[in-house]
């Protein structure tokens, strides 16, 4: 019988997770304080940046851990294997003019624990067909729904059924203490309601494992950690 180890992912605000393996620590994105919030104190043996913007690029908040002291920064297209985590980084847009706009972003599947993640950055296309059978049997994707630098509520739903994701986790959306000026205006919570999952409820953190995913979608909602 196998033995699943139980992840725990903690959402640190706007595109950045705290993805806790059993012998690694992944952080998504980190941003600096132009959001208008505070990139929570964490540490990670490994940190993912989807593209140069300084809402996701902010390495420098992010400390190494008793086993690295620096961490290993992914940072573009490309296969990566850093302990038992294996990243592959999917070149994409930011925008729907073939990055003419915004330039590229990357997308990263992350292999860890059993579980397959994909967090999509400021993902602005829809996928073609090679970038979907490179995100075949994603468990859990983190996927921004608040347009303006993103796609927006109603695109994120179809690109949701593009991928077929057993848990999808929202991400870059207008969220309390985000400075005004920022851009984002479409919330959560629009986008709860686009997908008919109003009354959907936060939660602190998602414990999960291969073993204890159900048979059907599941939209969680992360608070983020102060």
């Amino acid at each position: 019988m196998l033995d699943f180890f139980l992840m725990e992912i903690t959402y640190l605000g706007h595109s950045s997770f705290r993805i806790k393996g059993k012998k690694n620590i992944v952080v998504t994105d980190p941003y600096g304080d132009e959001v208008g919030f505070k990139i929570p104190r964490v540490t990670a043996d490994i940190i993912t940046v989807s593209h140069q913007h300084h809402d996701h690029n902010n390495i420098t908040a992010i400390k190494g851990t008793t086993k690295r002291e620096d961490p290993f920064i992914v940072d573009g297209p490309g296969e990566y294997e850093v302990g038992d985590v294996s990243i592959f980084g999917i070149a994409s847009y930011h925008n729907k003019s073939s990055g003419r706009k915004r330039g590229e972003n990357t997308i990263y599947l992350i292999s860890l624990d059993g579980l397959r993640l994909a967090h999509l950055g400021d993902l602005g296309q829809k996928l073609n067909e090679a970038q979907l059978e490179q995100l075949n049997g994603v468990d859990i994707l983190f996927i921004p729904v608040g347009g303006t630098f993103t796609i927006d509520d109603n695109e994120a739903i179809e690109v949701i059924s593009q991928i077929e994701p057993q848990i999808i986790i929202p991400m870059h959306y207008l969220a309390p203490g985000m400075k005004k000026d920022f851009g984002v205006k479409i919330t959560v919570n629009d986008f709860l309601k686009a997908i008919g999952e109003e009354g959907n409820k936060t939660k602190d953190r998602l414990i999960v494992s291969k073993d204890k995913l159900l048979p059907e979608r599941e939209i969680v909602v992360l608070k983020r950690k102060s």
